[in-house]
């Protein structure tokens, strides 16, 4: 299944694609969650994020970064799961910082998955649908805050 968030921010779309750090991985974590973060390299190729989930359900999730480029119209990179949570079969995530407007940038979630049968895939939907559709108003924020001060 797929699913494709985007978000207008202000700022560089080079600025913003710094801005993808570990400050901002901890800053997304959903309030309804609990996770220890047990490494976090980067956005490059080669990467890694490893998180550990504390509540609701006690699990890990690996990520790999298997991909980033840039050009004169947007910066991006990709996590694809490694581990994943129970009843998650396949992840592959696809952050795109686009060009905007004068001062703007649009940040694009686009998210492929599959539960581990098809079933789960129409169950694991809305939660992440809702989930990523969260960090709308977070990026807004954050990144208001990040251009403000640099």
């Amino acid at each position: 299944m797929k699913i494709k968030i985007k978000t207008e921010v202000e700022g560089n779309y080079r600025n913003i694609a710094a801005g993808f750090d570990l400050q901002l991985f901890e800053y997304l974590v959903p309030p309804f969650t609990k996770v220890k973060i047990k490494e976090f390299t980067g956005s490059k190729k080669g990467d890694r994020v490893h998180v550990q989930f504390i509540f609701p359900l006690k699990t890990e999730w690996i990520s790999a970064i298997t991909e980033d480029g840039a050009d004169e119209h947007e910066v991006f990179f990709v996590d694809e799961g490694i581990k994943l949570p129970p009843g998650l079969g396949y992840w592959k995530h696809r952050h795109v910082i686009q060009k905007g407007g004068l001062n703007t940038s649009l940040i694009i979630d686009d998210i492929e998955f599959k539960g581990s049968n098809r079933i789960l895939d129409y169950l694991l939907y809305l939660p992440l649908w809702i989930t990523f559709s969260m960090r709308i108003p977070m990026y807004k924020r954050y990144f208001k805050k990040f251009s403000e001060n640099g």
